[in-house]
């Protein structure tokens, strides 16, 4: 278990912007809900616009790619980049900030730490059954 902390997440909004700063966007949309406080974070960084649905040209966030099951409904947005904070595969149509092994449970900073066993296993039987 990877328990990732506030600083970590400051971390990766620098590495987000900075290797975005030069592009253009119409705005930055977050996926719900571990994309949301990236999205925030990046939006105020970049001074580009929060933007409450995606749309073309814009940067898409989200916190982890395990499947590519979320992420996959936003290919066939035009123009769009899309990054996650800790990839569990090597990086295709997306970027990646960090690598982790596809076993680590990772446990957010704005997640209830107290319920980490309990989410662990409601995520375990939705995804396996």
């Amino acid at each position: 278990m990877r328990i990732l902390s506030w600083n970590e997440f400051n971390l990766c909004v620098e590495k987000i912007s900075d290797r975005c700063k030069y592009k253009k966007f119409t705005g930055v949309y977050g996926i719900p809900r571990g994309g949301l406080c990236l999205a925030v974070a990046i939006s105020h960084s970049l001074k580009i616009p929060f933007l409450d649905k995606p749309k073309p040209g814009s940067l898409i966030v989200d916190d982890v790619y395990e499947t590519g099951l979320t992420l996959s409904t936003f290919r066939q947005i035009p123009d769009i980049t899309i990054f996650v904070w800790l990839s569990k595969s090597s990086p295709e149509w997306w970027e990646a900030v960090e690598f982790c092994d596809p076993e680590q449970w990772l446990v957010f900073p704005w997640e209830d730490q107290e319920s980490v066993d309990k989410d662990k296993i409601n995520y375990q039987n939705d995804r396996y059954q």
